[in-house]
């Protein structure tokens, strides 16, 4: 009869798995987790920095070292508590010899597959997997015979993201109803009208009245089904209903957590900004950033140049949607002006969001563009920065992601749209619809 402990699997992580989580230890239930050395040695080079990578690097060696502290490891390394499985950092093992002409290169990626194929062969009696968001280590793995997976613990399932592109409902509803929500005295139904139970707060809704269609969204405060107006803002006016959606979200001081997912040219962060800009008094301040993604994991300060030379690749496009407003006014004119002047004062900030972190956000208009490039782990730090007074929104395309271990299961964005929904301070749209241009939007549609 099999102990429970030859039941348990095991699971040799790459570095990419924790510097994207640096708990993903804990995240494997009792079973037993290997760190080649490898790794160990690829996270030094991570331990200095203020992006998250260092900061999971550092968190990661910090746990270790609170684990070994007094324990004389076993054969199996050191408990991890709980009824999770053990810890053991392995030394490096070469490949088999008939492996070793397929794998030449001494490089990382290699010795750590050579353990885990070393830790394979030396527990036959267990299931053994490397685990890497690195999909070419995980072919080189498959090309070995050995068994690799993806690290799914924060990954949405299909039927999860099937839902956040469902965020609108199309209902009908009487013409009495529906003639009330447009005229009536405070565009509003009780919700029992159009739905057999209660919505979710900030539920979207289409209606078809006389041929024309009717916005709504559902306030879980007033507990109605409210009329959702086409507003303007800063001289930008949406041009089709998902738009709507989006801007009385992002001019609504009662939701101070928006998201607009969608392609390029749908208007995402152009909505984002002209409504900041149209609250602009309310606020102390109206940050617009984005993530910096560099190849080779360098940061902008590699780059070369002063900063404002370093910067200047990742703040243009940002810099083009405040032209679009721009031209929305004569030179010289009051709008205009007011646009100078925050800029001139820094009170409209542009700038990536390397130069953001680390902030208290208070009484902060503050817009992520690319959202979709954060992990999991850097939405959350964001966000829990957030203070008194600030509204942020989020913008980006989920299948448009330049991190290599981010794909549009795993990222940031959409689990923001997946774990606060539901929530009454927070509000979801998915723009389809590109407004750049006709070319852009076949393009987007056709290659």
């Amino acid at each position: 009869m099999k102990t429970k402990k030859s039941k348990s699997k095991i699971f040799v992580l790459d570095t990419n798995v924790i510097l994207h989580d640096y708990q993903s230890v804990k995240q494997f239930q009792d079973n037993d987790i290997v760190i080649p050395i490898a790794v160990i040695e690829e996270l030094d080079k991570f331990k200095k920095g203020d992006e998250t990578i260092h900061f999971n690097a550092r968190s990661f060696m910090r746990q270790v070292s609170n684990l070994v502290e007094g324990q004389k490891p076993g054969a199996n390394g050191v408990p991890l508590g709980g009824k999770l499985g053990s810890l053991k950092i392995e030394p490096n093992h070469p490949f088999a010899p008939e492996y070793q002409e397929l794998f030449r290169d001494d490089i990382p990626d290699h010795r750590i597959l050579s353990t885990a194929m070393w830790v394979r062969d030396n527990n036959p009696d267990r299931f053994v997997a490397l685990v890497t968001k690195d999909i070419n280590l995980r072919l080189k793995a498959i090309a070995a015979g050995m068994e690799a997976q993806d690290y799914l613990t924060d990954r949405m399932d299909d039927e999860v993201m099937d839902s956040l592109d469902k965020e609108v409902v199309e209902m009908e509803a009487s013409s009495e109803a529906l003639q009330r929500l447009c005229y009536g005295q405070d565009n509003s139904l009780p919700w029992l009208e159009v739905s057999s139970r209660e919505p979710r707060p900030n539920q979207l809704y289409m209606f078809n009245f006389g041929g024309e269609t009717v916005c709504a969204r559902y306030d879980a405060r007033r507990e109605s089904i409210v009329l959702v107006r086409t507003q303007s803002a800063y001289g930008i006016r949406p041009r089709n209903d998902e738009q709507k959606f989006a801007m009385d979200a992002c001019l609504n001081p009662d939701i101070p957590l928006v998201s607009l997912t969608g392609g390029a040219g749908t208007g995402k962060t152009l909505i984002a900004l002209a409504s900041a800009l149209e609250q602009a008094d309310d606020y102390d301040q109206i940050i617009l950033t984005r993530p910096t993604v560099v190849l080779g994991g360098q940061d902008i300060g590699f780059l070369p140049g002063d900063q404002k030379s370093k910067m200047s690749p990742y703040i243009q496009p940002l810099l083009d949607n405040l032209e679009v407003i721009r031209h929305c006014f004569k030179p010289g004119s009051k709008q205009a002006q007011k646009l100078d002047m925050l800029l001139k004062e820094e009170k409209l900030l542009i700038s990536p969001l390397a130069y953001i972190r680390g902030r208290s956000l208070g009484k902060v208009f503050f817009i992520v563009d690319e959202a979709q490039n954060l992990t999991p782990h850097e939405m959350k730090t964001i966000i829990t920065r957030a203070g008194e007074g600030t509204k942020m929104v989020f913008t980006g395309d989920i299948f448009q992601i330049d991190q290599p271990y981010l794909d549009q299961w795993s990222n940031g964005l959409t689990h923001l749209g997946e774990k606060m929904k539901g929530q009454f301070l927070f509000e979801h749209i998915f723009l389809r619809k590109g407004e750049r241009s006709m070319l852009s939007d076949i393009a987007s549609k056709l290659l």
